[in-house]
């Protein structure tokens, strides 16, 4: 496992890899970078223009730890790419107040089978509105699995786009996002829930 130090650059640039040697088997996953207004936000897609991983500029290392976790049977490499897919763009507008154009991007996930529910099930609330741990639970079938649903939250590596701030603690509590606390109330204001409720 190698990592790098990341340059701005107009060529592409690997700056991690999981082997020295490449393989025809290896993927290649593009890595993009953007400012927004609770912090810098690090992209990772697929080279069919999925988004595979969001997450906060300085919590980078446990995104990659994440990364080798979930795809270490299938070797990778990231490289530098600007606005890979145009998701870049997309996300973007998202933060300048175009809400839904995240509902329609696509993403793709490793991760076990159960986590993938509960991903999947995150996509379903619709912006503006939360769930809280144990109803999560419920919708996919699993109603004493609270706990467990909120570490598989913990997990997500598509932070917003796969909407785990939108799930709260049972009193309401704004907890459990890894991004922390004061950028999940940021986000639940920005798409609506927060205007009139705890703010």
């Amino acid at each position: 496992f190698m990592s790098g130090i990341r340059h701005h650059s107009p060529v592409f640039h690997v700056i991690i890899c999981s082997s020295n040697e490449r393989s025809v088997h290896m993927q290649t996953f593009f890595i993009d970078r953007m400012a927004t207004p609770v912090g810098e936000l690090v992209l990772i897609a697929d080279e069919q223009d999925r988004l595979r991983a969001i997450d906060w500029t300085e919590h980078e290392a446990r995104l990659m730890k994440l990364l080798t976790t979930h795809y270490r049977a299938d070797r990778f490499q990231l490289v530098d790419k600007t606005n890979p897919g145009g998701l870049t763009e997309v996300m973007q507008r998202y933060f300048s107040g175009e809400l839904d154009v995240i509902d329609r991007l696509p993403v793709m996930t490793a991760g076990t089978e159960f986590q993938r529910s509960v991903w999947q099930q995150l996509r379903q609330i619709p912006c503006g509105e939360i769930i809280t741990y144990g109803e999560l639970a419920k919708r996919i079938g699993r109603p004493t699995a609270s706990r467990a649903v909120g570490m598989a939250n913990g997990s997500n590596p598509i932070s917003i786009v796969v909407p785990c701030h939108r799930v709260i603690g049972s009193q309401g509590a704004l907890t459990g996002y890894a991004g922390g606390v004061q950028r999940k109330q940021w986000l639940l204001k920005h798409e609506g829930y927060l205007q009139n409720e705890l703010l």
